[in-house]
Order: structure tokens, then sequence, then C-alpha cells
């Protein structure tokens, strides 16, 4: 065992204040969905040994999602999103921290508005979820640069390595992140309770590098354990488990769905998906687990989320427990959110990143949120799984019914997994297990229907009640009112048995469906079919009274739990429970409700009197002893539609006339990217530190009359292009490459264009103008810490006239300012090069009235660049929670559409692919308020963009209060 604190490793050491171990208390053994109050918990150190982490000297089982605070740029929503976390049962959060999101230039970082990740890290200890922190350098997640900054494109040496200019670098931003993080950690009262160092490290390892990170992580006051992701296998060496740049805790990724959302049906292509233990001394750590998908291959996320659904869900993620004896988890992704501005990666993602998870890009709950709930209640509330060891599994009368088990050393409780021995087939299968339980021999018939797992747990103190052995599944269970609720569950039309030991006859009265019960030798044994919700009460017996509740899936998912001061309650119905508090006599829920329905609660005696979201409920008393009543459903929102459109076109840079005078002259005859231009100027767009969007190249040649055509090369990422003018005349457009080797000459690879010179344009002695607009999707990751892929270049690689060997000169011009921002609020990656972007066109208060009028569903555009805006006023009803997106019709021809809210990008329409719906969060989008969209079509031909409106996805009473998030208009 090891232990943590302040300086690092030491003997192990344990002193908690009562109100710390109450916190503890919270989140490793009640499976409670409220924290304690949010005064600061006192210090205490973390300790662990093999089989699980430990805070106060109480094990914790660490069941954490991921979530990316820089994929949802409104705050006030973050809160939200860690509400629905919490309530589905998870005790912890996996954060991200991007270096490129808050770097716009070396030296400069911002830690404000959407990139405060100071009060990021006050929100989860608030709401009392533990913090995985993983800030890179690099991180990978489908991000621009695997969340490198993107001017270390022009710092020499090789990144991710021990290179001097990449270590001066790396150390800038750790210098600066991690103080931050090192101030929540929970030896300082806070959240953090792990720190991964560096994402995925396999390719190109450098031991230095990881020791380094690992001596600047404590140098900058980092003392909690330390973790790695290592991916994906066995395979993948080093393990960083010993040896130098090893880490404390060192965890595996598992994707065994891999990533072909085509096909939904496919069941572990990467694999069985069970985490290998990489040290006999830390926990098995899932350091990330597979619940989603990045679409590749533009399906939609509806089969990402099919792919990864509830029943990959049951037997994986429950294998993982009692096969690997896990009890470390990080699930990727449980809210996935926007590729908003150029944030995204541009070979695997596009606007959307949804990723098929458990709360959709729009924040809406699935049937795997229900799967996540089920399971999180029951491993974060029932801790003997925090330390268990492998045991003879009960015998299966059926090869095809397999079974695996492990048992608590202390407790002695038995967690027996119970699956198909096959786990790809969906067979309906029968069996009879042979189970010696702490409390006896025991015979009892199991049924797999379909594609299923079932964790079964025997000789178990489900609180004051002694349970024997049940074939339902523990979702939870709570003390409550002087009684014992529990709620059990299986598979609907299976059969079930619960056996519970009471030194006496027990009465026992069947309250709801049906069960029957027989008594002998001690054992009340309950048989009975999953159907609905059989509700069961037993009293006497030597034991306080036990209310069981025994129902389906899908009735398991109904409840929620909280805890409030006078102990935890548990609530039925309603589409989210965020907290619970009882003062007085009056119980009160925090929930959302999207329509009007029954709410039971089951609460302290104390609770007299129902309000939800502070509005009374008038309720009853049921025969379960819960309090029932109507809670009232949202009002009727009305969504108002754009109505009058304005239109104006741009690209003044076609023309020969424009002046260029103020752009940057592209002369570089070096660059440290590895893929060397074959001839002329470097005229890689970062070079010249322009990094993201639209950028604009301005070439000037003497003709001869003798030209035949313009070859052109530019590299943009999967799905750019760009386009070409000459003398104001369009000549056309190409798709930009995605690869380049440093051995091979980019021209004319990867992304040649050849664009005829019209006869008679060119004369002899003239000079000619060609203008070209770049369209730059991103750049990408360095998952193999290469820098032949890192530093690939964005923009024109090379550029030559057929027909003469006229020299070209050349200017450039992306988003204004460069790396020098001048609107520091929306950050690096909101704004490209277009003319509208660098004069204001996309921002609030930009003046318009001289435009014409026109609307994106009835205008034809040619080709180059058209600006439509629009005003939009909101008035919702306070109280509610309304998911809206911008949709789009449908229209003809290429083009793309680059979506301003308030100034905010918030993506990019391709005219007929995959996405059509572009979410708009509440705080980017007023909904109290006016609001200004402006749209910017980039067309290769004629096109027509369609019908846009404003969509409602869902309408809840509820939620959280979300602020505006500022908005700088046009004069600053």
């Amino acid at each position: 065992m090891t232990a943590f604190g302040r300086g690092g490793p030491r003997r192990p050491l344990v002193t908690l204040g009562a109100a710390a171990a109450a916190l503890a208390t919270v989140l490793a053994t009640t499976g409670a969905v409220q924290a304690a109050p949010a005064a600061a918990a006192p210090a205490h150190q973390i300790t662990y040994d093999r089989h699980s982490l430990m805070v106060a000297g109480r094990r914790v089982l660490l069941w954490s999602g991921e979530f990316h605070y820089f994929r949802l740029p409104s705050p006030d929503l973050w809160r939200d999103v860690l509400e629905r976390i919490r309530a589905a049962g998870f005790n912890g959060v996996s954060l991200y921290f991007h270096w490129g999101y808050h770097s716009p230039r070396r030296g400069v970082y911002d830690f404000t508005g959407v990139r405060d990740v100071d009060r990021l890290l006050r929100l989860t200890e608030e709401l009392g979820l533990y913090v995985v922190a993983r800030p890179g350098p690099y991180i990978n997640a489908e991000t621009s640069g695997g969340g490198f900054p993107a001017w270390l494109k022009n710092v020499p040496g090789r990144a991710r390595s021990s290179d001097p200019g990449y270590t001066a670098a790396y150390r800038e931003w750790l210098d600066r992140i991690n103080p931050i993080i090192a101030r929540h950690q929970v030896t300082r009262g806070g959240s953090v309770i792990a720190y991964n160092v560096e994402n995925e490290y396999a390719a190109g390892t450098d031991p230095a590098y990881m020791e380094d990170l690992k001596r600047r992580a404590r140098a900058d006051g980092i003392d909690v354990p330390i973790t790695h992701n290592q991916c994906c296998d066995a395979s993948w060496t080093p393990t960083w488990a010993s040896g130098e740049g090893a880490v404390q805790i060192p965890g595996v990724d598992d994707y065994p769905q891999s990533f072909e959302c085509r096909r939904p049906g496919t069941w572990g292509a990467w694999g069985e998906g069970v985490t290998e233990r990489l040290s006999d001394e830390a926990p098995v750590y899932a350091a990330e687990y597979q619940a989603g998908a990045i679409d590749l291959n533009n399906a939609g996320y509806d089969k990402c989320r099919e792919l990864t659904g509830p029943e990959f869900m049951k037997v994986y993620y429950k294998s993982n427990l009692i096969t690997a004896g896990a009890t470390m988890f990080g699930y990727y992704m449980s809210f996935g959110g926007t590729n908003w501005g150029w944030l995204g990666q541009p070979n695997d993602v596009y606007t959307s990143y949804d990723y098929g998870a458990a709360i959709t890009e729009n924040r809406q709950l699935t049937a795997k949120y229900d799967e996540f709930k089920r399971q999180g209640y029951f491993v974060t509330g029932v801790a003997p799984l925090t330390r268990t060891d492998p045991v003879t599994a009960p015998a299966s009368s059926n090869p095809a019914v397999r079974t695996e088990a492990r048992a608590n050393p202390g407790t002695g409780t038995q967690f027996v997994l119970v699956r198909h021995a096959d786990r790809r087939t969906d067979a309906d299968e029968t069996a009879t297990l042979a189970w010696r339980t702490p409390d006896g021999d025991r015979t009892l018939p199991v049924r797999l229907k379909g594609r299923d797992a079932k964790i079964l747990v025997a000789g178990y103190d489900l609180g004051g009640q002694r349970l024997a052995v049940s074939t339902s599944e523990i979702m939870t269970h709570a003390a409550i009112g002087g009684r014992d609720v529990a709620v059990l569950y299986g598979t609907e039309d299976t059969p079930g048995t619960t056996v519970l030991r009471y030194a006496s006859r027990p009465t026992v009265k069947v309250l709801d469906g049906e069960a029957t019960a027989a008594y002998g030798n001690g054992d009340l044994r309950l048989d009975y079919t999953h159907k609905g919700l059989t509700r069961v009460l037993v009293t006497g017996g030597g034991r306080r009274p036990l209310l069981l509740m025994l129902g389906t899936d899908a009735e398991a998912a109904k409840f929620w739990r909280a805890s409030t001061a006078a102990g935890p309650v548990l609530v039925r119905g309603t589409s989210l429970v965020r907290s619970a508090t009882l003062t007085g006599g009056t119980l009160d829920l925090r929930a959302d409700l999207a329509r009007t329905e029954n709410v039971e609660v089951f609460a302290p005696p104390s609770a007299r009197r129902l309000t939800v979201n502070g509005r009374y409920v008038p309720a009853t008393v049921t025969a379960s002893g819960s309090l029932t009543g109507a809670a009232a459903g949202p009002e009727r929102v009305r969504i108002p539609q754009p109505a009058r459109w304005s239109v104006r076109t741009e690209a003044p840079e076609a023309r020969p006339d424009f002046d260029d005078s103020g752009w940057t002259v592209a002369d570089r005859t070096t660059t440290v990217s590895p893929i060397k231009p074959a001839s002329g100027p470097v005229l890689y767009a970062d070079d010249y530190g322009f990094h993201h969007g639209h950028v604009w190249y301005r070439g000037r040649f003497t003709a001869t009359g003798e030209e035949t055509a313009v070859s052109l090369n530019a590299i943009t990422g999967r799905g750019g292009v760009y386009q070409v003018w000459l003398n104001g005349r369009y000549l056309g457009s190409a798709a930009g490459g995605t690869q380049a080797d440093a051995d091979a000459p980019v021209n004319p690879r990867p992304g040649p264009g050849r664009f005829a010179v019209p006869a008679g344009l060119l004369r002899a002695g003239e000079q000619a103008v060609l203008s070209v607009l770049v369209g730059n999707m991103g750049h990408n990751d360095d998952w193999t810490a290469d820098d032949v892929r890192h530093k690939q270049p964005r923009g024109l690689v090379a550029a030559s006239l057929e027909g003469s060997g006229a020299p070209i000169t050349w200017r450039i011009q992306g988003a204004r300012g460069g790396e020098d921002l001048p609107d520091t609020v929306r950050g690096p990656l909101n704004n490209g090069g277009l003319y509208g972007e660098r004069s204001g066109w996309h921002l609030p208060g930009h003046g318009d009235r001289s435009w014409s009028a026109g609307s994106p569903a009835d205008r034809r555009i040619g080709p180059g660049v058209t600006w439509f805006r629009t005003s939009l006023r909101l008035d919702l009803p306070e109280g509610h929670d309304a998911a809206l997106t911008l949709r789009f019709g449908g229209g003809a021809g290429r083009h793309r559409v680059l979506i301003f809210v308030n100034g905010w990008n918030m993506g990019q329409y391709v005219g007929g692919g995959v996405q059509r719906d572009f979410t708009l969060p509440a705080g980017v989008l007023r909904h109290d308020g006016g609001n200004t969209l402006a749209l910017a079509v980039v067309a290769e031909e004629e096109s027509t963009v369609g019908p846009v409106s404003l969509a409602p996805v869902a309408v809840h009473r509820g939620g959280v209060k979300v602020r505006d998030v500022p908005a700088p208009g046009a004069g600053g």
C-alpha cells in the first residue's frame, strides 16, 4: 500500500476530520447522487493497494465519466451536465485540460470565461465528484492538434519527447495548469483524486520525457497518485508500470467495439475488452473504457449509440468488474459535446462530438444513461466490491451459460458474473446454478435472454438485512425512516429468486405485483417473475422492516437516489432528479419533468410536504409508505423562427484591384516542419501565425501570355477545399490533401489541383493576380509521436504556372491579428480569415442595414463567399430547460456554412453531409433576449442552402439557471 500527501509517496498515515469522513462515506459507500454540504473538506491523504483507492482509509470504487469542458462553451451548463453525470451514479469525472484551448500564442494563457477551469474544479467539489485530472501535455481527444497549441508547430524539436525545444514549451503549460489542479486535490480538501500524465503514450516512447512530466507535477504541488492510460492492450509497450517513467497506477484503454457505427451489430471487434492488471501494487484501472464512438464513416451518432448500447454495457462493463476485478474506471465519453469553432481534429470528426454517449450533445438522457445508472448505483453503493479476489464460481448446468466469481475476503460477500460463454450470441439460454454461498448451498435457476450479463450477489449485509442470495441484480438500497428500502431488478419476463435470512418467520405482504414466499431453516425465499414492479413488505423476523421492490430494467431506471441532511431519499419518476433538500417537514426536489407525471418519494418520516423545484405538489401516502403526487410538466413553449434575413456577398480578395498591402509577405525560405517545399518560398499558413479556418493567398506575377494552367497543391485535412481566382475570374476548386511524407516532395502530392487558364485572360507583360482561398479543417493529432504527422503543413504547399516560368510573389492573410487575438473572449479557435470574419460581419451589433434582403431558403448563390444575417428574440419561460438546434433543410450544390450565434462559431454545415442539426447551447443562445445569427456560405459552385430553422429537441420544467455567455459585438 502506498500513501500520498504533501511531498509525495511516504508511509501510510491517515488523518481525517469528521466532515471529510462524512463526505468520503457519501461518495464511497452510499451511491448517493447529492454531495454533502459544499463547505471545504479538510485535507487528507489518499492511499491505495492492489484492490482499490482509499480516501481517509475508506475504500473507493472510482466510477467516472469523461467530460470535456472545452466542448461546451457555456459554463453554467457545466453544472447541468455534471449534475446529470452525478445523477447516473457516477462518483467521479475524468477531465482533459486542453493546452491549445488556453494558449493562442507562446507565453499567453487564458483561464477566464469559458476557460475558467478553477471554476470547473470548484463545481466538482460542490457536487461531490472526484476528478481524474488529465492535462496532457498531449490529450488527443479527436481535437485539433491533439490538444497541442497551434504555435507548437513552429517550435523546433519533436513533440512528445525530451527534445529541449518541446520540453521548454510543455513546461510553460504545465507550470500554469498544474498549480490550478494542485489546489483542488483531495489532499487539500478538493476533488482531484488522481493525476494522469500524457495520454496513450506508446509510440515513439521516451522514458526521460515521462520522468520529467512526473517531476514537473511534483514540483508544481501535485501529491495525489500519478496515473497513465496505456492504449490499447498488452501489445502496446511500454506499460509504464515499472522502470524509468513508471507511474504509480498504470491504466489501460479499451475500445472493444471499435468505431464502425455503420454495423452496430458488431460485437467485440477489437477483443474481449477485459482490462489487464499492470501492477500488483495498484488497482486494476480501466482508464478509458469505451462508452461511445467517433463516427468515422458518417453513419450518424444514433448508430454509434446502438453500437455501444445497453447490451454491450451489460456484458463488457460487468465482465470488467468481475473478470478483471477493476475498481477504477473512466468511461469515454459520458457527454461528448460540440466541436465548435475549429476545435475538431480534421480526419475523424465533424462538428458534433455527440460520440453516441449516454448523454447526447443536446444534454438528453438515453437508454445508455439508464444502464449507467443501474450499474453506477450498484458499484458505488455496495462497498464489498472495492476489495475482491477470484473464487470458485457456481457450477452451471448449461455450458452455454458461463459463471465467474469474486469475493470480498473480509465480509465473504460473493459476486457472480453470469453471461453467455460466447459473448457474441444473443441466444435465449437457461441454466441451474449450484452455488455454495456464505449462508449455505443453493440451487437456483437463471436465464439469459438475448445479449445479457448479470452480477448476482450472495452473503451481503443489505443494510439491516442479510441477503443470502438473489438472482435479481441489486440497483440500490437505503435505510429510510427506520426501515430498509431496496430496488432489485432483472430482464423482463425472466424468473427471479431472492433469499433473505431471518431468526424467525417474518410477515410478508405483497403490496403490488405477484410473488410467492416460503420460509424454512432461517431462509425467506421469494420467487417471482420480473414484470412491472413488484413490491414486497417484510416485517418481523428479528430485523427492521424491509420494503423490497423487484422490477424490470425499465422499472429500475425510473428510480433516482439523492441524499439530504436527514438521510437518503429514493424518487420514482421525473426525467431527472438533481438533488433533494429536507427542511422542516418539506422535501424539495430539484428535478426535470418532460410532462406532468406522478412523482413518488421514499423519504424520512419527517417529510410531510412535497415540493418540486419549489412548487407545491399535493401528495398522499401510499401503502408502501411513500409520498406521491402529480408534478407539473413544462409550459407550452413557442419557438419563433428567423423572419427577416439580410444578404451580402464578399470575397473582395478575389478582385485584382483589392488592396493587400497590409497582408503578410510570404517569403520564408525555411520551416521547422519536416515536410519541406519542393521549391519556392514556404507558403505554410502556420509559419505565418495563421492557424485556424480559412486563409487567403494572393500571388502576383508578370504574365507571358503563354500560361496554360495554374498548378497548385494544398494540405487542408480531410474535407477541406481550396478555390482559385485569376484576375477575378473563378477557375474552380479542388480538395485539399490529408497526408504528406517527409521523404517525398509535396508536389504533386497530396492535394493537387490543375486549373486551366481561359484563353485571352492573360496578356504578355501585364501583371496578373492569383487569389486562392484555402479552407483548413484543423490540425492533425500526434497519435504516433511523429512530427511528420503533427507538423504537417496547412494551406498552400506548392504553386506553379504551366507554360511559363514567371516567378510568383505571395502575400497571405488569415484570422485577424493572427496569434494576437482581437477577440480574447471567444479565443483562438473561433475565427478564420474570411473577409466577413475580419470585418466583424459575424458579430452582434454589426451594421447590416445596407445589406440586401435575402433568405438562405430562396437565394441562389455563386462560387465564393456569401453572408446571411438575421436577428431572433426568444422569451422562454423561467424555470425551463429548452434544448434547441439550428436545422438545415437541405440545399443543392457543393457548399459549406459557418454558423455564428452571437459571434460564436457553433459549427460547420457541409451541404449533403450527415449533420443537419447543430446544437445551440443556452448561454451562447440567449433564451431571454435578442440573438444574432450569421451564416457564412462558402460555395464551390452555384448553390442553394435551403431553409434554416430553430428546432426544439426537448423542453423540460427544471434545469439550471443559465446566464448569457459574454458576446462582444462589433464595437469591441
